[in-house]
């Protein structure tokens, strides 16, 4: 492996055509330590690893301004997110999380953050809300087992490439935030070795699991069970408490089963295959996180898989909405010490309809149409669903032409993908479009609509990583940054200032 450069890239080289002016008046952070106060059962006080090398790769100057870290120098920067210096006001010591699983729907309590930990706690600026700084590839823990508790630098290029691609497409997801190169070779079975490695941190709307619950029900221990959910609730959705434990644990249950249905929504609306759906890998807030070996669709595949070794197609395009359901009900589960099943089983029963009108939402919103009645959008959403799946139509060609609606309909004739437009299969679709109107405020002169539609398939991201892995060249990867960036732009889905 080619050794690294003493120096990593400025700021503007990182993000061509933004500027990074030295002196500026971001807001300070406002950092918080509340996970600590769960208190031992719940995590494992733990150390760094120490890197041979700390090279800059990325960082997420839009959300670093939201939550008030804009005005790290790089040196700072690498600092807390390569050396792991504490943030003042935060953990003294990065936390370890303990928790449980089903991995393919077999259970595993040999789990917990194996090569990572929660680094530290703070507060976003532009809303209020709790946020985490996670790490993955920071070194081993008591949860590690036999692994090295690192993170090959492909990995890292990977989950920055799929959140900032899924928050342009107004999924609710976690932000990759730093990539640092560590200097280290790895040994992967999956990938050319030895390789580089990375420590990535991710900002996410809280790391607590429904695998979190499952540990404390393996273990007999209710009042744990208690603690976590008032945590959650307090923490992350004040507008479910309850006075009433059983009420309480049956209104979190049903928050949670809106939240996760919605994100599997979003999913099918972006055309995006996350690959593991285990239940260690579903966060109660309904946030998307801990990419592997994720896809999004060329077009249309109920039976499109993501993971290579999903040989049954557990998590496959198709049956995403299942495999979130069935992670729900191992939540209701460990709430059963605490609420009847009864009322349970009735907060189960809203993931159906929350699905069906969260679909319907991110449709709308993908296409840039504004909200119609039931009668309108039930009709639309069918007659679309059904071309993309008949037709096996580019699907984010399609997404990108008829963005606006009927309003778009010359620019989707002159697209390369008209001849799909043409036949009998996409006139239900053209009929549905006729009483939709666009959007207001979607920018349908924004110059990304004069161009091509910014995509990520499989292929794109091999070739991605190419120069990066025989030539230390991140120019395409940079270019592929913002080229997304504009994207989100357009859509109305950049990140808000604080």
């Amino acid at each position: 492996m080619r050794p690294l450069p003493a120096q990593h890239p400025a700021p503007s080289a990182l993000y061509p055509g933004r500027t990074f002016p030295e002196e500026t008046a971001l807001p300070a952070p406002r950092p918080s330590a509340a996970h600590a106060d769960l208190g031992p059962d719940f995590y494992d006080v733990v150390a760094p690893a120490r890197f041979p090398e700390t090279v800059l790769r990325y960082r997420n100057q839009p959300w670093a301004a939201r939550v008030g870290l804009g005005d790290l120098s790089d040196e700072a920067w690498i600092a807390r997110f390569g050396r792991f210096e504490p943030l003042p006001g935060s953990f003294p010591e990065p936390l370890a999380l303990r928790y449980h699983g089903h991995q393919f729907r077999s259970y595993n309590p040999e789990l917990g953050d194996g090569r990572g930990f929660l680094y530290a706690q703070l507060h976003d600026l532009h809303d209020g809300r709790l946020l985490d700084l996670g790490t993955k590839g920071s070194g081993t823990t008591p949860w590690s087992r036999t692994a090295d508790g690192r993170l090959t630098l492909k990995g890292g290029v990977r989950e920055v490439l799929a959140t900032a691609m899924l928050e342009a497409q107004g999924v609710y997801t976690s932000k990759s935030f730093s990539l640092i190169e560590t200097g280290e070779e790895l040994i992967r079975g999956d990938e050319p070795s030895p390789t580089r490695s990375a420590v990535l941190v991710r900002l996410s709307h809280g790391h607590i699991r429904i695998g979190s619950f499952q540990r404390f029900l393996a273990l007999g221990e209710p009042h744990n069970i208690a603690r976590l959910l008032d945590h959650a609730i307090r923490t992350h959705m004040p507008e479910v408490w309850r006075d009433d434990v059983a009420e309480r644990a049956a209104a979190f249950l049903a928050a949670v089963t809106g939240r996760v249905a919605a994100m599997g929504a979003q999913w099918a609306a972006a055309g995006f295959v996350h690959g593991v759906l285990n239940t260690d890998n579903i966060n109660v807030t309904g946030e998307s996180f801990d990419y592997g070996p994720w896809r999004f669709l060329p077009h249309f595949d109920r039976d499109f898989t993501a993971a290579y070794f999903d040989q049954t197609g557990l998590y496959s395009f198709g049956r995403q909405p299942e495999a979130l359901f069935w992670n729900l009900c191992r939540l209701a589960d460990c709430l059963l010490p605490l609420c009847d099943r009864e009322r349970l089983e009735a907060a189960l029963d809203g993931f159906g309809p929350a699905l069906q009108e969260a679909f319907a939402r991110a449709l709308f919103a993908r296409l840039g149409l504004a909200p119609a009645g039931t009668l309108e959008t039930d009709a639309f959403v069918a007659a679309f669903w059904r071309f993309l799946a008949e037709s096996r139509a580019p699907f984010e060609r399609v997404f990108f032409d008829w963005y606006g609606g009927k309003a778009s309909a010359a620019r989707a004739a002159a697209s390369p993908a008209a001849a799909f437009y043409a036949g009998e299969a996409f006139a239900p679709v053209r009929a549905a479009l006729e009483p939709l109107t666009t959007a207001p405020g979607a920018r349908l002169d924004h110059t990304y609509f004069a161009g091509a539609p910014c995509t990520l398939l499989i292929e794109e991201v091999e070739a991605l990583w190419a120069p990066i892995a025989a030539a230390d060249d991140w120019s395409a990867f940079r270019e592929k940054l913002a080229a997304i960036e504009g994207m989100a732009e357009a859509y109305g889905t950049a990140p808000a200032s604080p």
